[in-house]
């Protein structure tokens, strides 16, 4: 089955689940609000990875984006899903927890597809090689995060649009 045929639990506003839907369907404009994750690995010298999005990504190709991100399946732990997908877009494992959850609505230009989504924010330490997937990340970088910010602001169409609120998440867990 194709990623876009896999289901998405829809959710309320507060996060309760409301349903499911195909990836597709979920995508579609206006959007479905449904559960997704976003992953920020963080090196020990506090920087953190992003990946390239792929060029063949349906959504945001070739911007840069945290870490990993995906959806669970319906009823998966948002945990055990992101894990999964850590391991089959970047080749690697870490221990995550959540920090918090970012609320989001982005059409794309390129493709007409709209992210609406309830992120849940999961961060890890990591210190290691990554392995990515060709078909999933175009490239990698570790980059500190005040930088981060820096570059967001500077050239915000070179990323993608959840990336800002996800790493403000990030930061105020880390406060």
């Amino acid at each position: 089955m194709s990623r876009e045929q896999q289901l998405v639990e829809l959710v309320a506003a507060d996060g309760r689940a409301e349903g499911t839907a195909t990836v597709e369907a979920a995508h579609r404009a206006p959007g479905r609000l449904h559960r997704a994750f976003s992953v920020l690995l963080v090196a020990p010298d506090g920087r953190l990875l992003l990946q390239q999005r792929a060029a063949v990504k349906t959504r945001f190709a070739l911007r840069w984006a945290n870490s990993c991100c995906g959806h669970p399946g319906p009823g998966e732990s948002v945990v055990a899903a992101a894990e999964r997908r850590l391991d089959e877009e970047l080749g690697v494992s870490a221990p995550l927890r959540e920090v918090g959850v970012y609320v989001y609505q982005a059409a794309d230009p390129d493709s007409g597809r709209v992210e609406f989504e309830y992120d849940h924010v999961l961060t890890g330490p990591f210190e290691g090689s990554v392995h990515a997937d060709p078909a999933e990340v175009a490239e990698t970088e570790w980059v500190a995060p005040d930088e981060l910010a820096d570059r967001i602001r500077r050239f915000p169409d070179f990323y993608s649009p959840w990336l800002a609120g996800v790493l403000d998440v990030w930061r105020s867990a880390a406060r």
